[in-house]
């Protein structure tokens, strides 16, 4: 809970340095662009004024999304935050269409550009400034998992390079006498609606949801196994509910010998465990069983995953037993996402293991790879 309170802290208080200088350069642009008649300024001003709401549409969000769970959003509100990013994203395209729009117009009526020592002396520290505000802010958007203050910080960037480029038109008109502000602006336009289509789509993705993170996925997969009753952990869901807000399930493969008693001792102590080291609340642990009292269980099971990791899209197999009693084999299978026929796939494996196994009913499970699988385990 510490963690999240000075996470929020840190994304407001960043926020607030990113308002405040917004501002100031803001006013600034805006006197000089109007002075020297610059469109190219102007619309500096106007994109300044843009990075200052986008840092107060991230302080509300990040206010909204540190609310407490409730019974009508009982996994809280963490996901207002890719929200705001969503809306930051959407002031970026607009920003750069209202800029690509008043560059049109300038070009087909164009207006004779004065600059003044002043005026590009202002510019030139906006270069800096916005630079340096921009990989500030991104530097801790990235420290603190924060895609409002990431795609803030972006965007302050290319505000740099936009100014950057007024600098160069005013050179050019300087030497040459020839006026490019309203091309170079219709071009930096054209970088910044490309970016906020890629903030936009980066956002959605996560609302949508995204495969979980693979570090995260193999260090609990870890924290797990390294309990000496746990052979193996499986079939990992991490459901997002916001930044580094995590609930999941997972399977687990203990010995068949355990009593009701022993498991339910083992997944509130391994539960506890990665809620501690990887702040992920598991909300459902599965068993499977492995045969400990059957010595032809082993050779059967090796045979059996040959069979299976000889298909190449075949990712993994987890969770197998065999019941000699009831003449049953069972267990699963992960196929990649990259097969163009799953099915055709689990035929194949079916097929193989049931002529192997000819007197034996098959239980063969597909597991999706929920968590990213680098390698065949």
């Amino acid at each position: 809970m510490n963690e999240q309170i000075n996470r929020n802290k840190t994304i407001v208080r960043t926020s607030v340095v990113g308002i405040t200088a917004n501002v100031f350069l803001a006013a600034f642009k805006a006197l000089v662009g109007i002075t020297s008649n610059s469109i190219a300024i102007v619309m500096d001003a106007v994109n300044n004024i843009s990075d200052a709401a986008s840092s107060v549409i991230t302080i509300v969000g990040t206010k909204l999304a540190g609310k407490e769970a409730d019974k009508k959003h009982p996994f809280g509100y963490g996901r207002i935050e890719y929200l705001s990013a969503m809306a930051i994203s959407l002031l970026v395209l607009y920003a750069g269409i209202t800029a690509f729009t008043e560059s049109v117009k300038k070009i087909i009526h164009p207006d004779t550009p004065d600059y003044s020592t002043a005026a590009l002396v202002i510019v030139a520290v906006a270069v800096a400034v916005k630079f340096i505000l921009g990989r500030y802010v991104k530097r801790v958007g990235e420290k603190v998992n924060s895609d409002s203050l990431i795609n803030s910080g972006a965007d302050a960037t290319l505000d740099s390079v936009i100014s950057l480029s007024t600098l160069a038109a005013a050179a050019i008109y300087l030497i040459f006498h020839i006026s490019t502000e309203a091309w170079l602006g219709a071009i930096i336009a054209v970088i910044i609606i490309k970016s906020g289509f890629e903030m936009l789509g980066d956002t959605l993705s996560k609302i949508l949801g995204e495969r979980a993170d693979a570090r995260l996925a193999k260090d609990i997969k870890k924290t797990i196994s390294e309990y000496p009753e746990i052979r193996g952990a499986y079939d990992l869901v991490l459901h997002n509910y916001g930044p580094d807000s995590f609930n999941g399930s997972v399977h687990i493969e203990v010995p068949d010998t355990f009593s009701a008693d022993e498991l339910d001792k083992l997944i509130r102590k391994l539960m506890v465990d990665v809620y501690q080291k990887h702040n992920v609340i598991l909300t459902a642990v599965g068993i499977y069983s492995f045969n400990t009292k059957d010595p032809d269980a082993v050779s059967a099971r090796e045979k059996i995953s040959k069979i299976a990791m000889s298909e190449p899209y075949v990712l993994q197999m987890h969770g197998f037993y065999i019941d000699k009693e009831e003449k049953s084999i069972r267990f699963d299978i992960i196929i990649s996402f990259d097969a163009k026929n799953r099915d055709i796939i689990y035929q194949n494996v079916y097929e193989k293991v049931q002529k192997e196994f000819p007197d034996y009913t098959l239980q063969i499970t597909v597991d999706t790879d929920f968590t990213e699988e680098s390698a065949k385990d």
